[in-house]
């Protein structure tokens, strides 16, 4: 039986925003969610003893602080309210953080001091700019379960599981001979929902940025739209000239391979020449509790917002998984979905080391269980997630997505069930 994917689209449009603006350089939880079964501990000498784990997180970077501690603060979220449960098997998780300042050096560092002086069982819900100590984790054979896939590593190394998953080989290349394959379903699903044809990219004459801009477009292509493409000075960018070109073409759809400042810039730009669109498209890393500050200056383009991922709107409060996630974090300041997926990163190691108490909480035990992994998805707030290594890349995939749009006093509200939001659609090669 051949299962859907999660969309890839997500984790592409996270990793270059995230390297555009490198080149800038700012109610209780259910009972049943920590449930103890009664198994013995797994040895007398574990007894008690706390289940160490690693979160990697490049909290301070050339990006600026904040952009990457949201699956950070998940995580550590789930951990907490876990203990005060009583932890797993009785034994506490000790979690333990280490900054990598964004930089690859750094990265090298922590993953040193955690696997080979920290002696973690695990890493959860890394979230690195720079995954330079990837080889490191993948030899050493210790599980890194849930990370963000900003770059290829989730594509690349044995016994890293990327919190959307993967089905590439996994064999020391990036994905099939040094080429990665992302879907059309974003683009296929407002064509279908909401008849768009016309649709503006957005970039930076910065590399990275117009690298990924191009990939925005062959995928649009792809499904027949009418194309306009936009760039502006990364120095001294024009975006009322942008806006006012958007406004003559007519477009439907805004798409972009620009930073969050920049955004907030387009969008104040378009409301100030009357530039409306169907939808202004962005991603999992965007789709944060934030909007209304940070686009305060632009409300029509602010209610045209709308977010695609592959997992649940951390909005959708009547979802019982989504809603122990919130309860537990209710003293945050604010609330993102890559929050969410730190969270459900922490769940799935939970799992696994649940899985394992019987005969010992290894990496081993651990790495094996989420290896095995068939559609697994957090309690419901993941798309299916599975780690089947395909020998061939794929041509064409049955993709499913998660989407929510913007709206002033309601936040994020979804737009139809994530697991029925699924699409047939091509696959199309890049190099990372």
């Amino acid at each position: 039986m051949r299962h859907p994917r999660t969309s890839r689209a997500a984790e592409a449009l996270a990793a270059v925003a995230l390297l555009a603006l490198t080149a800038a350089c700012g109610s209780r939880l259910p009972e049943s969610d920590f449930e103890h079964d009664d198994r013995p501990s797994a040895t007398a000498r574990d007894a008690g003893e706390p289940i160490r784990v690693g979160i990697v997180t490049s909290a301070t970077s050339p990006v600026g602080g904040g952009a990457f501690t949201g699956p950070r603060d998940g995580a550590t979220a789930w951990f907490d309210r876990l203990n005060a449960r009583g932890g797993i098997d009785g034994r506490r998780v000790e979690v333990r953080q280490c900054d990598d300042g964004g930089s690859g050096a750094g990265n090298n560092e922590c993953v040193h001091r955690l696997i080979d002086e920290e002696k973690v069982v695990a890493l959860v819900a890394t979230t690195a700019l720079d995954y330079a100590g990837a080889p490191r984790v993948s030899r050493a054979g210790v599980p890194d379960i849930g990370g963000q896939p900003i770059g290829a590593a989730y594509d690349t190394y044995p016994h890293l599981y990327g919190v959307y998953g993967s089905d590439a080989p996994r064999n020391g290349t990036p994905g099939w001979d040094g080429r990665l394959y992302g879907g059309t379903e974003v683009y296929r699903y407002f064509k279908r929902e909401h008849g768009a044809r016309t649709a503006a990219v957005v970039s930076y004459n910065q590399s990275a940025s117009a690298a990924y801009a191009r990939l925005v477009e062959r995928g649009l292509r792809a499904e027949g739209y009418k194309v306009v493409t936009e760039q502006v000075d990364f120095a001294l960018p024009n975006f009322r000239a942008v806006a006012a070109d958007l406004k003559q073409q007519g477009a439907d759809l805004v798409f972009d391979a620009i930073d969050g400042h920049g955004n907030a810039r387009l969008c104040r730009a378009m409301d100030d020449v009357g530039a409306r669109v169907t939808a202004k498209v962005t991603n999992v890393q965007n789709w944060t509790s934030t909007v209304a500050e940070d686009y305060k200056e632009a409300p029509h383009c602010r209610n045209a917002l709308w977010a695609t991922g592959s997992s649940r709107n951390f909005e959708d409060t009547g979802h019982p998984a989504v809603r122990a996630f919130r309860d537990a974090t209710e003293d945050l300041e604010t609330h993102s979905q890559w929050q969410l997926e730190g969270w459900a990163a922490a769940r799935w190691f939970t799992d696994a080391a649940r899985s394992c108490a019987r005969t010992g909480i290894t990496r081993a035990c651990v790495d094996a269980y989420v290896n095995r992994a068939r559609d697994y998805t957090a309690g419901g707030l993941l798309l299916p997630v599975s780690f089947e290594r395909s020998p061939e890349p794929p041509a064409a995939s049955r993709t499913c997505l998660s989407v929510a749009r913007w709206r002033d006093g309601e936040g994020w509200v979804s737009q139809g069930d994530m697991n029925r939001t699924c699409f047939e659609v091509p696959q199309l090669a890049y190099e990372p």
